[in-house]
């Protein structure tokens, strides 16, 4: 007869803290910038114009 796969679920397997379900106060402040956010960032600084690339944009800060 035939035989199927046995999943055994006696010992649970841990969970990474990421995927740990948290509140708006657990979740950490972003250090990374879209595309988006460092033109506009930039052209509130004057540092970027209309017309100006948006590929190898400097490197930005966000505000604090």
């Amino acid at each position: 007869m035939g035989r199927g796969i046995c999943f055994c679920f006696e010992s649970p397997m841990s969970q990474h803290r990421s995927f740990s379900a948290g509140g708006a106060d657990s979740r950490k402040k972003r250090n990374v910038l879209t595309r988006f956010e460092r033109v506009e960032l930039l052209r509130r600084r004057g540092q970027w114009q209309e017309g100006d690339r948006v590929v190898g944009l400097r490197k930005t800060k966000p505000e604090e």
